[in-house]
């Protein structure tokens, strides 16, 4: 007996959605600030890249999600403090707006 083509098409549909669960999800930002334009930001995961610095997610604390290399005892001591709402970005030395691409 040969399977129907119901069988076949919930076949197709669970290897398409356990092939789509193994994707990897990113955002990339496009950045500036008054002394530097376009600097690319790459969210992925639980990680953020900036000028070639890997952050890792610190956490977050209301609108505001906290990055840095080694994340500090409390989050709000992150070095890197991203607001994605507005596209803010602040450094310790440096503030960014960005756009999601």
């Amino acid at each position: 007996m040969q399977p129907s083509y119901l069988h076949l098409i919930a076949y197709a549909f669970a290897l398409v959605c356990l092939c789509a669960c193994e994707r990897d999800t990113h955002t990339t930002w496009s950045c500036n600030s008054p002394t530097e334009a376009k600097v690319s930001m790459v969210l992925r995961k639980a990680q953020m890249e900036l000028k070639d610095i890997n952050l890792d997610y610190c956490g977050s604390l209301g609108n505001q999600s906290y990055f840095d290399q080694k994340c500090p005892a409390l989050t709000q001591d992150s070095r890197y403090e991203f607001t994605p709402s507005s596209g803010v970005l602040k450094t310790g030395s440096q503030d960014y707006q960005c756009a999601a691409l």
